[in-house]
């Protein structure tokens, strides 16, 4: 029998110019050798899961004077290979070292309900879009915020669950995982990323363009880490968890070997890349969630640490896949904290940075940045998700008369899941406001919503964003969307 990629390959970069190639192959495959570059390099078998095995390969690509393109193929036991789409070949492209990249940005690639999916008439239409774009100027690097696959029907599909979620509370809080409920959610996450990531067009832009991902609640399951402790820490809750990162950090992460990871003891994911004049730090705010609290003491002494050792004259990207800069939710907040419905609305109020638990931390981030980016150059850039719009905010802080700081935010949401319909936005815009929000007491740091050069102030239509520098030193950011308008704006320092 032949053998076979289930999954990928799957293109990462990582520090020091490394590139990764991961790929699932079914459990008949002995040895992976990567064909790259004029080289053949032999892959690592990183673990086994329940359909086959995963393996990762690394090869590093000092960067030159000029540009160019790299072809790989993969040989599987000593014979070529090639994906389900009977592709035997890629190709990437890999920037000179005084080019400035090419950059995208996506989240939200896929759907919360079956419903969601049925009613949109081509899930996949911007993942073509951006496979053209690629053609015709080819990205660097894609750059992923979270909620890369939608976890959430585990609840209907995995059987032992379903039985276990029609419980009353306290039996589900004393309900231990049986070994066939924890077989049953491996075999869960197990077809799940084979199912989504199969799309040709989405599989050939993971093969052909280096991607960095960081994980939000969907990859585990819908409001991860904002539920009440008692079910939170439950034994069935901490299983499914425990499957959930364990794919996660064999797709998104591409193993503990990944260089790019800030702590390699730590329960966190954070991480941080430096790239062509760009520092690419990505905060983990799901794995050690709780309702208290969004990071660990720990996770933030390692991200503050990193900040502090960005060159000057780099850039700061961010990844935080909700957004920091947004509508404000606190009087629904304060209203529904008093009801019933308190723990049903958790996704959408508790999930946020301004939920009142995380203000604290919310501020601390802000301050951190708004210290860090007094002692560079560069400009610093939010990129967010989750929230299913595009939209684009900013935190001035005129505390110095000679150099106000600025950083902006760029909310890319979602690729595949759809916006929310005319009535839903206008519900939420209903209990919500955008006034400009002032962080300290003598009104000196501002945040606030902007409004994109071509669009609406608040982008409901699906979309991923593009960033390029300019020849005028401004980092220009379009949203590219399923509909006809091109919001754009350009980020000064």
């Amino acid at each position: 029998m032949k053998s076979t990629i289930l999954v990928g390959p799957i293109l990462g970069i990582e520090q020091k110019d490394i590139y990764t190639v991961c790929i699932l192959t079914d459990k008949s495959v002995s040895k992976v050798v990567l064909r790259i570059d004029g080289q053949k390099l032999k892959a690592i078998k990183i673990d086994d899961v329940v359909s086959g095995s995963f393996w990762r390969a690394e090869h590093t690509i000092n960067a030159t004077a000029e540009h160019r393109f790299v072809d790989y193929s993969i040989e599987l036991n000593g014979m070529p290979s090639s994906d389900k789409h009977k592709r035997s070949g890629w190709r990437f492209y890999v920037p000179s070292s005084t080019e400035s990249p090419k950059f995208a940005y996506t989240s939200c690639n896929g759907f919360t309900q079956e419903s969601l999916k049925e009613s949109t008439s081509d899930p996949y239409y911007l993942w073509g879009e951006m496979s053209k774009k690629h053609e015709r100027s080819p990205f660097s690097l894609l750059l992923m915020g979270g909620d890369q696959l939608y976890a959430d029907s585990l609840w209907g599909e995995v059987k032992k669950l379903s039985e276990w979620s029609n419980l009353p509370r306290k039996k589900k809080i004393k309900k231990v995982a049986s070994k066939e409920m924890e077989r049953q959610i491996d075999r869960f996450y197990d077809r799940l990323y084979q199912n989504r990531w199969s799309n040709p067009t989405m599989s050939l832009m993971l093969a052909s363009i280096p991607s960095v991902m960081m994980w939000d609640d969907h990859d585990i399951f819908d409001g991860w880490g904002s539920y009440p402790a008692d079910i939170q820490e439950c034994d069935v809750y901490q299983s499914i968890f425990k499957y959930a990162k364990k794919y996660f950090e064999l797709y998104q992460i591409r193993s503990k070997r990944n260089h790019n990871l800030i702590s390699l003891e730590a329960s966190h994911y954070a991480f941080s890349l430096t790239f062509r004049g760009y520092c690419i730090l990505a905060i983990d705010n799901r794995a050690e969630r709780t309702l208290e609290q969004v990071m660990s003491g720990s996770q933030w002494k390692e991200v503050i640490s990193t900040l502090k050792n960005i060159d000057n004259n780099h850039d700061l990207l961010l990844l935080s896949a909700v957004p920091v800069v947004y509508r404000d939710f606190s009087f629904t907040e304060e209203v529904l904290d008093f009801t019933p419905w308190e723990e049903e609305l958790t996704d959408d109020l508790k999930d946020h940075w301004r939920a009142k638990e995380h203000q604290g931390e919310r501020l601390k981030l802000i301050m951190n940045l708004l210290d860090n980016a007094k002692q560079r150059q560069g400009k610093t850039v939010i990129l967010s998700g989750d929230i299913h719009i595009g939209c684009l905010g900013i935190i001035n802080d005129r505390r110095s008369a000679t150099r106000p700081i600025k950083i902006h935010q760029i909310v890319s949401s979602g690729i595949v899941h759809p916006a929310p319909s005319m009535i839903e936005w206008y519900g939420i815009m209903a209990v919500t406001n955008d006034r400009d929000e002032y962080l300290n007491e003598n009104s000196t740091i501002k945040a606030s919503m902007l409004h994109p050069h071509g669009s609406n102030k608040y982008i409901r239509s699906r979309n991923f964003v593009t960033l390029e520098q300019g020849r005028d030193n401004k980092l220009w950011v379009n949203w590219v969307c399923e509909h006809k308008d091109k919001p754009a704006y350009p980020l000064e320092s």
